[in-house]
């Protein structure tokens, strides 16, 4: 991510545009049908425990780290089956939140999504769910 004369992306974005933004994102993430079972009813933990990591994540400040240590991202995410398709789903809501809050500049809308690509890439740990072996398929006789 780049500094600016502008700041970092936290600064901006600014914090309330990203709550906004997270708020916006976890109300899509509870509607969708591949997403949500991957999450608890009640997103308001969730939620907040995303902006403390945003917020570090953006170069604003430590938050997740001062609250919960740290992140080790794909470690904690390892006991959830994330498939390509549940990457590709959690950036679809991504970038509808992104759409759906104009108060974030485009350029910084796009630098961000970009650099969460490359997150959402790096925590997929299961196959494609069409790749998946089905009954008897690939397994020792």
């Amino acid at each position: 991510m780049q500094l600016t004369p502008n700041g970092t992306l936290y600064d901006r974005i600014g914090p309330e545009h990203l709550h906004a933004l997270l708020t916006r994102f976890y109300r899509c993430v509870g509607h969708d049908p591949l997403l949500a079972p991957l999450f608890p009813d009640d997103l308001g933990h969730t939620l907040e425990k995303q902006f403390a990591f945003m917020s570090g994540f953006l170069g604003g400040p430590p938050l997740y780290h001062q609250r919960f240590g740290h992140p080790r991202l794909r470690a904690r995410h390892l006991p959830f089956p994330i498939t390509p398709e549940h990457a590709r789903a959690w950036l679809s809501c991504m970038k509808t939140a992104l759409d759906e809050t104009p108060q974030i500049e485009r350029a910084d809308a796009a630098e961000y999504y970009a650099a969460l690509t490359k997150v959402a890439l790096h925590m997929v740990n299961s196959p494609s769910a069409a790749q998946e072996p089905t009954s008897g398929e690939g397994q020792a006789r």
